[in-house]
């Protein structure tokens, strides 16, 4: 490779490797594997040791990928989060002993711990009591995430004993159990939200939600493993780990000390096997060197520990034939492809169905019908194809030609510019599109009418219901007939429709299933709107003067109302009774009215909580300082967004201010 040739392949690398930093830190959707992106990250290490000009300090290799959001305010770590250095090679790990060594001049003493597949996270205590919860953002500054983390009932609020040092910080993972993420897509498929796509994704999602009462609805845990600050309980990290447990930290039972690097393979050997049978998603060991004062002795590179490394398993994968290729519609018309596979054995369970993502990825592999593929399960709860083993192609072969028609009611397929999927826009008389809306209209953050999916399938092959509106004219007597059900069901099910009714008017407008326009937006149009008739006849400039909404959100509400059959389901939903205007459920007053309000800082209470009573008060809530931004409520350690307010002038208080803005109103 020529040093022209290195400066270009390079420059692609980073470029790649930033978008999946992206892709996997803040928008919590990888599109490739963990060894994919870590091939990558070799490749320009490689170029960047052959070609030492070329390194810079902005490159991938010399710093930590970030996962800060614009949502969370950003706090200084005290102690740089650096991230790990990892390896698939037990060569590799020699050499990383062979360093070690090196550098102490003696046999260091390991201690190994399984590398749960999480999101990182440093946890101040002061005094014993829990004072601050950050991210590993870049490695220098992360978010404030506290309010999130307190409602985490593994992590102690307040420590056992008394032998903790007055402040010190620890360090571990929030994962996601895999119940947990099972009953969470569970959720979201009957929502109609788009399921995570492993436990990892879900836990880093939750864990920046603003809503810290649906984040202790969605089940983390936390292990800690790693402890930083002066007068520690012990002069090595076996037993400060020890100490931890003590005062009521989760430390995983699985670390373990080691004598050896043999003792280190050992380890490794053991839990490749044997982490199918845990509760949780780990992908590798971690390997720490034992000594604080080897640890300091070692040091660090710019971006990790030479003290510590990571050894990841490699995703486990099967070869077999694919035999045919499903196209699903989804509720919002999106065409997903299932590869129908000759059965495998892949981590313990039989496959015979995996993940294609979309038209692009069929395309990028050339993955053609009866070709042999490689199935990865990996940190994956579905298995998705990843590669095709042309030495197996059939003579004769032809590339696979994606579908143009919907394969469930024969409309012209759409695929709009940035979006990878295709569309069926047929979205009024698609089979697949019709149902998925009545169980999104009825799911649990909608109008939580209660009954599942078998039962809205059931009622719509029967022809008793074919749009939402259908389901506010059912009577006992219509559902006696049907199989398996009795009076008692059919009388439960109509008085839970009844009561919908009562739903507020932000959770309607979310039932109705506009593209694009989730739960969250849905309440920040109903709050700026206040009816459906001023939402219907809104102008585009006054959809986009409205907090979260974007020219994507605002041409979809434009299109879904010049629509006369989405006008006359919402004159038939009226005439049942649900509620299309912003009642007294949402306004308590107009004491807030016209001021637009940012929120930074951390207060006594969750954000959402302060947002509600503005909201509920006539005034209006932003996440970024804006020209339409009147108030900053700061908290404690407000950060950039309080040093722009003082430059802006915008108008700032504090929690005791706001309170006696909203006067006798309390939280």
């Amino acid at each position: 490779m020529t040093a022209t040739q290195a400066q270009q392949r390079a420059a692609e690398l980073r470029q790649m490797i930033e978008t999946h930093n992206r892709h996997y830190y803040v928008l919590n959707k990888p599109v490739i594997t963990d060894f994919q992106y870590d091939m990558l990250l070799q490749e320009l290490a490689a170029i960047e040791k052959k070609f030492p000009l070329l390194t810079t300090g902005n490159s991938p290799t010399q710093r930590v990928g970030s996962d800060i959001t614009k949502e969370f305010v950003q706090v200084a770590h005290k102690y740089p989060m650096l991230s790990l250095s990892n390896t698939y090679s037990m060569e590799e790990l020699h050499e990383f002993d062979n360093r070690v060594r090196k550098g102490l001049d003696g046999e260091p003493e390991y201690v190994c711990e399984l590398k749960f597949d999480g999101t990182a996270i440093g946890l101040t205590y002061l005094d014993g009591r829990l004072h601050q919860a950050i991210t590993r953002g870049d490695g220098q500054r992360g978010d404030d995430v506290t309010a999130n983390v307190r409602t985490i009932s593994t992590i102690p609020q307040q420590l056992q004993g008394n032998d903790f040092p007055h402040e010190f910080e620890i360090r571990g993972e929030i994962y996601m159990p895999f119940q947990a993420f099972e009953r969470l897509n569970r959720e979201r498929e009957v929502d109609g939200e788009q399921p995570f796509a492993n436990p990892r994704n879900a836990a880093a999602g939750s864990l920046k939600l603003l809503d810290s009462g649906e984040v202790a609805r969605r089940g983390l845990n936390c292990f800690l493993y790693y402890l930083l600050g002066d007068r520690l309980p012990a002069d090595n990290h076996y037993e400060s780990l020890q100490a931890a447990k003590r005062w009521g930290f989760a430390v995983s039972e699985h670390t373990c000390k080691c004598n050896s690097i043999t003792a280190v393979f050992d380890f490794i050997r053991h839990w490749e096997q044997a982490r199918e049978a845990l509760p949780y998603a780990t992908d590798g060991v971690v390997i720490k060197v034992n000594s604080f004062a080897h640890q300091r002795r070692l040091g660090f590179t710019a971006k990790s520990p030479r003290w510590a490394t990571s050894f990841k398993f490699k995703a486990e994968q099967a070869l077999t034939e694919l035999l045919s290729i499903d196209f699903q519609v989804g509720r919002t018309g999106a065409i997903t492809p299932v590869a129908n596979l000759a059965p495998v054995l892949l981590a313990g369970t039989t496959v015979k169905r995996a993940s294609l993502h979309n038209a692009d990825q069929i395309a990028s592999l050339d993955i053609r019908l009866h070709d042999w593929v490689t199935v990865e399960k990996g940190g994956e709860i579905i298995p998705k194809v990843v590669g095709v083993d042309r030495s197996w192609r059939a003579i004769g072969s032809e590339p696979f030609r994606y579908i143009t028609h919907c394969p469930e009611c024969g409309a012209a397929l759409v695929r709009d510019d940035g979006e990878a999927k295709h569309y069926c826009p047929n979205d009024s008389h698609c089979p697949p599109q019709i149902l998925g809306k009545i169980e999104h209209f009825a799911g649990r953050k909608a109008m939580n009418i209660t009954a599942g999916e078998a039962t809205f399938e059931l009622l719509f092959r029967n022809g008793l219901v074919r749009n939402a509106a259908d389901l506010y004219t059912l009577k006992k007597e219509d559902l006696a007939h049907l199989d398996k059900w009795g009076e008692k069901s059919a009388e439960n099910l109509v008085k839970s429709i009844a009561a919908s009714i009562d739903t507020p008017f932000e959770k309607v407008l979310f039932a109705l299933g506009i593209r694009y326009v989730g739960e969250t937006t849905a309440k920040k149009i109903a709050t700026a709107m206040r009816s459906i008739d001023a939402l219907a006849q809104a102008e585009r400039e006054q959809l986009l003067a409205i907090d979260e909404v974007g020219e994507r959100i605002a041409d979809s509400i434009i299109a879904y109302f010049s629509d006369e059959s989405n006008r006359a389901l919402i004159a038939r939903l009226r005439a049942a009774g649900v509620q299309f205007e912003a009642g007294a459920q949402m306004r308590l007053s107009d004491t807030l009215a016209g001021m637009s309000f940012v929120i930074t800082g951390t207060l006594s209470r969750p954000r959402e909580e302060f947002k509600a009573l503005i909201e509920q008060h006539g005034g209006s809530t932003g996440n970024t300082l804006s020209a339409k931004t009147t108030h900053l409520l700061a908290g404690d350690k407000g950060g950039s967004k309080l040093e722009k307010a003082q430059k802006r002038g915008v108008k700032i208080i504090n929690e005791e201010e706001f309170m006696k803005l909203v006067k006798r109103y309390e939280l």
